[in-house]
């Protein structure tokens, strides 16, 4: 199953992530099929960009976003 989800980057205790879209059999912070935004939870507010109409073509087309990934689009305005 593909899936919406995030990736893992930055230093020891100052997450950064990127939303992608990956096989859920893939690691966490492994391969990936497409990268379609970015999240930082450090600045206040935190900071999301996503390119919404590459996120509702993949869902459209059955990819699903996990809890975490739902709520940060629905932020956005995405969903």
């Amino acid at each position: 199953m593909v899936k919406i989800r995030l990736r893992r980057l930055g230093a020891k205790k100052a997450p950064f992530y990127r939303i992608v879209v990956a096989d859920s059999r893939y690691p966490r912070d492994g391969r990936f099929i497409e990268e379609i935004g970015t999240y930082n939870p450090l600045n206040d507010p935190a900071t999301i960009a996503v390119d919404a109409e590459r996120a509702q073509a993949w869902i459209k087309n059955g990819a699903q976003p996990t809890d975490t990934v739902r709520g940060i689009l629905k932020k956005a305005g995405v969903l």
